[in-house]
């Protein structure tokens, strides 16, 4: 289940040239960021994305707390989730489930999701700030086998979230180009690697935490923005230029029986709809950065 983890976009306990999604906080819209100090908590604040936010809210001047079970905080058991929130305005999560089966992950974000937003709501947090999946919905409708119930879990994340009666801001990322090689490893096969084609608009992790930084710090918009990389690519060709970059002999096959990891996928599955933030990084730029 590593490389199914690898894979699926960065929410692993774990965008930016100028163009903004209409629903993305901006001045005209929300009042503008919150320049005012902040207690905020980041939940999953340890791994790839947290840490990343977790700097970049400092570097801003907040006060800023990177919960997660390594520090004490687990929302599990609800574990020093009081005392982590007493005081905090803005709770980030981006925390993951450890497995990505079907009935461990629902019941991940099940329990976490309700012990996260019953403490925020005793601590009277003013803005709930998620991490999810571009095309969650989507991706959510194939059978055993497939990860689909992975997606299933997060849309009842997101789900809780909209019924909570907390402020909030979903963000729904594309994948990760640190992923690529997850998902080549994903459908290896000896010397071949077998991938659908299936469309895709990944983006570099640091400009996810950009995005995830700019809307804790601004207004909640009370729904859903996406956040995705420049360009748009085929999934075997985007393995087959990291295999070429990286020099690796391994050959792709093109194979759209594959889908998205067992799911049934189209053009649509996993691209955003119109009007995402964009990330700044070029996949091409990164691999010559990454390999060079």
């Amino acid at each position: 289940m590593t490389l199914i983890a690898l894979a699926v976009v960065a929410l692993s306990d774990q965008a930016g040239d100028k163009r903004r999604d209409d629903n993305r906080p901006d001045d005209s819209a929300t009042g503008g960021q919150i320049h005012n100090k902040m207690k905020i908590v980041v939940i999953g604040g340890t791994g790839l994305i947290g840490t990343k936010v977790v700097n970049n809210l400092r570097k801003r001047g907040h006060e800023v707390v990177a919960a997660s079970p390594s520090k004490g905080v687990n929302t599990l058991t609800g574990e020093g989730l009081a005392e982590a929130l007493a005081g905090a305005e803005v709770v980030v999560d981006v925390a993951n489930s450890p497995s990505f089966e079907d009935k461990p992950a629902m019941e991940f974000f099940e329990k976490s999701g309700r012990n996260l937003l019953a403490a925020e709501k005793t601590a009277g947090v003013k803005h709930h700030v998620a991490l999810s999946v571009v095309g969650t919905d989507r991706l959510a409708g194939s059978g055993a086998g497939s990860l689909s119930g992975y997606f299933r879990a997060k849309l009842t994340q997101e789900n809780l979230i909209k019924a909570s009666g907390i402020p909030f801001t979903i963000i729904r990322a594309t994948q990760f180009f640190e992923f690529v090689k997850g998902i080549a490893q994903s459908g290896t096969d000896g010397s071949t690697i077998r991938l659908s084609s299936v469309l895709m608009q990944p983006m570099l992790s640091d400009d996810v935490a950009a995005a995830v930084t700019d809307v804790a710090l601004g207004q909640p918009v009370n729904g859903m923005i996406e956040v995705a990389g420049p360009d748009q690519f085929r999934q075997d060709d985007l393995v087959r230029q990291f295999l070429s970059a990286t020099g690796d002999s391994r050959k792709v096959i093109t194979d759209d029986s594959t889908g998205y990891f067992g799911i049934k996928v189209n053009d649509q599955s996993l691209v955003p709809g119109d009007s995402p933030r964009l990330g700044s990084t070029h996949y091409r730029d990164w691999l010559t950065r990454s390999t060079g």
